[in-house]
């Protein structure tokens, strides 16, 4: 794994951002694993790593082609570091108007919804989420939805603000999850651009 120390000064333009391909799964599984040890975890994922390392192979193959290149529906992408580490993702959803979302809520809109957003910690703070999101936000407006959304636990203070930064502003949706009905999630959205 690079280091902060290895790859000082490092900037969003060091890195290679682009599509999975169907054929990384393997890589798409460590990536995620990874994310769901980071210390924020909990709030930042609904799923657990043992959850995420119990699932079959077929699992992680399955979602690297239905988020891969030329998939419509959904598309992950990835961060590489100039020695071609793979050190964030985010993955963007296509949800279809007068379907039902992952949650059960109805969809009102043909919309993205990005999730599974993870920078490894020595990568953080050099712009690298921006770049991430640039990649994802293009593809999403390329699929012609209307808007883009994301949902981020209320104590994530630092995501919410590095959404912010990008342009996501709070909905007022606020969604509860049965695992723990203490604890809100928070809806934020960014409208396609005018033209």
């Amino acid at each position: 794994m690079t280091s902060f120390t290895d790859a000082p000064g490092l900037t969003r333009d060091d890195y290679t951002v682009r599509a999975i391909r169907p054929d990384e799964w393997a890589a798409v599984r460590q990536l995620r694993l990874d994310a769901l040890r980071d210390p924020v975890a909990r709030i930042a994922f609904l799923g657990t790593y043992e959850e995420a390392a119990d699932r079959p192979d077929e699992y992680w193959q399955d979602r690297a082609v239905g988020s891969g290149e030329g998939s419509t529906a959904a598309q992950q992408f990835i961060a590489e570091a100039p020695d071609g580490t793979w050190v964030g993702t985010l993955t963007v959803l296509v949800e279809e108007a007068g379907t039902k979302d992952w949650a059960g809520n109805p969809v009102e809109r043909r919309q993205g919804h990005v999730v599974g957003v993870y920078v490894r910690p020595e990568h953080r703070g050099n712009g690298l989420i921006g770049a991430l999101f640039d990649a994802g936000l293009d593809w999403a407006w390329r699929m012609r939805v209307e808007r883009v959304r994301l949902i981020v636990h209320e104590d994530n203070v630092r995501a919410q603000g590095a959404y912010r930064r990008i342009g996501f502003v709070p909905s007022g949706l606020v969604l509860t999850f049965s695992q723990n009905e203490s604890e809100n999630e928070l809806e934020f959205v960014l409208d396609r651009p005018a033209g």
